[in-house]
């Protein structure tokens, strides 16, 4: 690979990819150092938060289970996308897209519990379940026949940004008593900005840092800014339960 590398550069080429993929510089045994590392930080920042969140909130907040649920698919995600840019195999690639795709799930399905699914559990249960069925026809898709990069691209895109409209929607109505919503609204738009790194794609430089890499680095504090939301409404929720009670 690296041989090739030299002959396009001597005779002024760009930089070739091999099957899709820059050529990088091994550190040890990372394939990918920085996307690695970016990996395992985006991790180690949702355990941390995870646990400040269960240290704060009580379990009696309603939406508990339903945020630990989805710290646990967040913490699982990067763990294996730590792995696939630490050794690229097929089963690791599969691993790292399917667990992403998960993460953009579970966000939605968050979203729907936190918006209807308080006033009404049977439409949470009901979306939660189309969810689950809609991934599982994802995999399988993916697994049984050809990987279709183009296709998990546009899908995941595409429930990014029915995530995107949701959370929005219902944060921009309730603003003005919940001052907190911005720290939503932020991750929320900046996750999907960010993600346009992906079209500036570009040689990695010293062979090390491309755009998928910075991508990865750029998500570490919107993490630990949606669990702070996340903790913020759900106190915000049993206030207003305790409220109700008194009442």
């Amino acid at each position: 690979m690296w041989d090739t590398v030299s002959l396009y550069l001597k005779e002024g080429y760009a930089v070739p990819q091999f099957h899709g993929k820059w050529p990088f510089s091994r550190f040890l045994f990372f394939q990918e150092p920085a996307s690695a590392l970016a990996s395992f930080l985006n991790g180690v920042a949702n355990l941390m938060m995870l646990r400040r969140y269960r240290s704060s909130v009580p379990t009696s907040c309603p939406m508990y289970q339903t945020c630990l649920n989805f710290a646990i698919v967040s913490i699982n995600a990067w763990f294996w996308s730590t792995i696939f840019h630490t050794r690229d195999t097929a089963i690791t690639e599969k691993m790292d897209y399917f667990c992403a795709s998960a993460v953009i799930l579970h966000s939605t399905y968050l979203c729907c519990v936190r918006t209807l699914g308080l006033r009404y559990p049977s439409v949470a249960s009901a979306f939660g379940a189309l969810l689950v069925l809609l991934f599982a026809c994802h995999v399988s898709y993916l697994t049984l026949g050809r990987f279709d990069y183009s296709y998990n691209m546009l899908a995941n895109a595409s429930f990014g940004m029915v995530n995107l409209v949701w959370w929005l929607v219902w944060c921009l109505r309730r603003h003005s008593h919940q001052p907190y919503l911005w720290k939503c609204v932020l991750v929320v738009v900046l996750l999907q900005s960010l993600a346009l790194l992906e079209l500036l794609d570009f040689p990695p430089v010293f062979w090390v840092l491309d755009a998928h890499a910075l991508w990865h680095f750029s998500t570490i504090p919107l993490n630990i800014l949606f669990y702070s939301f996340l903790k913020d409404d759900s106190l915000y929720l049993l206030k207003v339960n305790s409220v109700h009670k008194l009442d």
